[in-house]
């Protein structure tokens, strides 16, 4: 990647770039291709800089597919490391804009955001938390079991906890003991489970 110039002012930093690749690779098939079709500008927000908010102005080029049996005739390179289809932030912007979301969820994730200068919305937060992949459940010796209320006096479910770590794993759709019979069913590394003594008939 080639900067070729940097506009800055009071209130952002503007980083116009191009792809310094010769070639590019067909994202319908794979075919490596130099036949340039044509030229566009992508803007893309990017992590602040000096606390500024960051824009990169990429100079993209449209290739044209060598396989005359491609369904794709025309192609927008991808500049490795900053842009991907379709993204309005680089990757490096999406990965601290997660961390925030993750750690604050929605209004009060905004507002730190907009303070590092990263402005966005609350809804946009709540959707990298949701475009996240849930990793599967760790292997857990020791597991606390508890119920918890969806919503209270009405629905309730079941939350487990790894012990040793004291972080939540699952979260069971009701607190019947069938249901975590059946969890626990798939764990056979649980040696010790953990519960509150609340005394209920047909519930864990």
């Amino acid at each position: 990647m080639t900067v070729d110039r940097v506009e800055a002012d009071a209130a952002t930093v503007t980083l116009f770039v191009r792809s310094s690749q010769a070639l590019a690779t067909c994202s319908g098939c794979g075919t490596r291709s130099s036949r340039v079709h044509g030229r566009y500008r992508r803007s893309l927000a990017d992590v602040p800089l000096a606390g500024r908010p960051t824009r990169i102005v990429a100079l993209v080029r449209r290739f044209k597919c060598d396989r005359a049996a491609c369904p794709q005739s025309t192609f927008s390179e991808q500049i490795p490391g900053l842009t991907t289809p379709f993204a309005r932030r680089t990757a490096l912007a999406t990965e601290h804009l997660v961390a925030i979301a993750l750690a604050l969820a929605g209004r009060a994730g905004g507002r730190l955001a907009a303070k590092l200068g990263m402005p966005c919305g609350k809804d946009l937060l709540i959707g990298l938390i949701r475009a996240q992949t849930i990793p599967s459940p760790p292997a857990v010796s020791v597991l606390g079991v508890d119920d918890f209320a969806f919503r209270r006096c009405a629905t309730y479910g079941t939350i487990l906890i790894d012990m040793a770590s004291h972080r939540p794993i699952d979260l069971l759709p009701d607190r019947e003991a069938a249901t975590l019979a059946t969890w626990l069913s798939q764990y056979p590394e649980v040696q010790v489970v953990c519960r509150d003594r609340a005394a209920r008939s047909s519930t864990v």
